[in-house]
């Protein structure tokens, strides 16, 4: 059995998918209701991690564990430690870490990995960059002005298809020949806003505008939702970012032995979104 949590969200709802594919069985835990398309087989347990014990009923005869931790979870101060404590007391000998690579490049601590790597389980950590999913705040303004604001139009990074970390992790909790392993996921590419912009208009079949945006327009657009320490870290990723960030890296067809899918690829399968 293998438990993934945060499983209604970008990485967990696929992961889930590609283990039930896969012939495991799965209990797909979330803070909320199951995903309306959960595949028939998989057990839906409503956990939260904030609150360790809350997640016993879903590792009955588990053994492996996919970890997601959300921003909420960090900030309300909750502890890894004790979550992998009751992992393993009921039962689960292995962990992969939904990481970032932020703890690569220095901008993010490690204290979530150290905790993991720490610990007596068998571990994989995953550190993906930017997901090419993020695009997803510009549906609005493409549906209803086929345009899109954004700042740093020309500076490119390569984003990761939320599908293929889920496919990388699926591999890992299935295969041990990948415990002890660090991955860093990225896209195959480099690919700038604008060049997102251009790849939506493809899929869509017209053409959508792109407007850059100064720093200054960003921050004030992006603080009505996020804390003002990720407002300014993340614009400083994407406007000036570190040569380890703008690094494309193998790990996703190292593991896979396929090369990662390109943003337009993604903005193709996603394009309902857009629409």
């Amino acid at each position: 059995m293998i438990v993934v949590t945060g499983a209604t969200g970008n990485v967990g709802q696929p992961l889930v998918r590609a283990l039930a594919e896969a012939g495991e069985r799965v209990t797909a835990v979330s803070r909320g209701a199951a995903a309306p398309d959960i595949p028939t087989g998989v057990r839906h347990v409503r956990a939260d991690l904030s609150d360790p014990g809350s997640l016993k009923p879903a590792l009955d005869g588990a053994e492996a564990l996919f970890l997601l931790t959300s921003g909420d979870f960090l900030s309300a101060g909750g502890s890894v430690g004790d979550v992998l404590d009751v992992a393993r007391a009921g039962g689960i000998r292995r962990v992969v870490l939904l990481s970032s690579q932020g703890v690569v490049t220095g901008r993010h601590p490690s204290a979530l990995e150290d905790t993991v790597t720490r610990s007596d389980l068998e571990w994989t950590l995953l550190r993906p960059g930017g997901f090419h999913s993020n695009t997803l705040a510009w549906a609005e303004t493409v549906r209803t002005q086929r345009t899109i604001s954004a700042p740093f139009g020309d500076v490119a990074l390569p984003t990761v298809d939320p599908h293929d970390i889920a496919e990388v992790a699926a591999v890992a909790l299935r295969d041990s020949g990948h415990v002890g392993r660090a991955y860093e996921l990225t896209g195959p590419a480099p690919v700038s806003p604008r060049q997102q912009a251009s790849a939506i208009g493809d899929a869509l079949g017209e053409p959508v505008r792109f407007v850059e945006q100064t720093r200054q327009e960003a921050r004030a657009q992006m603080l009505r939702f996020m804390p003002e320490p990720v407002v300014e870290g993340t614009l400083d990723i994407l406007g000036a970012p570190k040569a380890a960030e703008q690094r494309v890296s193998p790990d996703v067809e190292r593991v896979l032995g396929r090369s990662a899918r390109t943003f337009a690829q993604w903005a193709e399968r996603n394009v309902a979104a857009f629409g």
